[in-house]
């Protein structure tokens, strides 16, 4: 997908580093539906970097009251997003041809995602973006999750979008999975992430 996955030679200072010596860190983000997940999976194969899912981090209390319909509250999400951060910030210092990353999470309000950033300063963030009701049809279609559709009410009104000076950017998902990852792939190479 990106030349070199960011290793393009060029001067990339201001966006990943010294030139040539990282690959890119990418939150993909939004709520529950988005479809974070498959396009994150994408991402991280296109991109030739290692590819982790937000959900797995929850401990066993979390995953319990979300099934049970109970949002999070911010001590619930504290070691979550300290065990995220962790997992950016090794992707981040890998110093290798395969440093680099694609996490999938909510990272639904600013400070969750100030919180991440603070892992990485080349971290970009992908907001996928939808209307309600094609979001609320897409989760009721998906099984086999711990995320009930009856929270997506909440996350919709905790849902900060991206601020202008946030490095990142918001990808509608109403078109077609193909335009989705087009348009993916043109918001990382306009803001120069590979």
């Amino acid at each position: 997908m990106c030349a070199g996955a960011g290793r393009s030679g060029r001067n990339d200072a201001a966006v990943n580093g010294p030139a040539g010596t990282h690959a890119p860190l990418v939150v993909v983000m939004g709520v529950s539906g988005s479809g974070k997940s498959t396009v994150g999976e994408w991402l991280a194969g296109a991109l030739g970097v290692p590819f982790a899912d937000a959900d797995d981090f929850h401990p066993a209390h979390n995953i319990e009251k979300m099934s049970a319909g109970v949002p999070l509250d911010d001590a619930d999400r504290a070691p979550w997003l300290d065990a995220l951060a962790d997992w950016l910030r090794r992707r981040a210092a890998a110093g290798s041809p395969a440093d680099g990353g694609v996490l999938v999470c909510s990272a639904l309000k600013r400070r969750y995602r100030d919180r991440l950033r603070r892992a990485s300063g080349r971290l970009f963030f992908v907001h996928l973006t939808g209307p309600r009701p094609l979001i609320a049809r897409r989760l009721a279609r998906r099984g086999g999750h711990f995320m009930p559709s009856s929270l997506l009410r909440s996350q919709f009104e905790a849902l900060e979008p991206l601020g202008g000076d946030e490095y990142g950017a918001a990808v509608s998902v109403a078109g077609t999975p193909q335009e989705t990852r087009e348009a993916v792939r043109s918001a990382l190479a306009r803001a120069r992430v590979c």
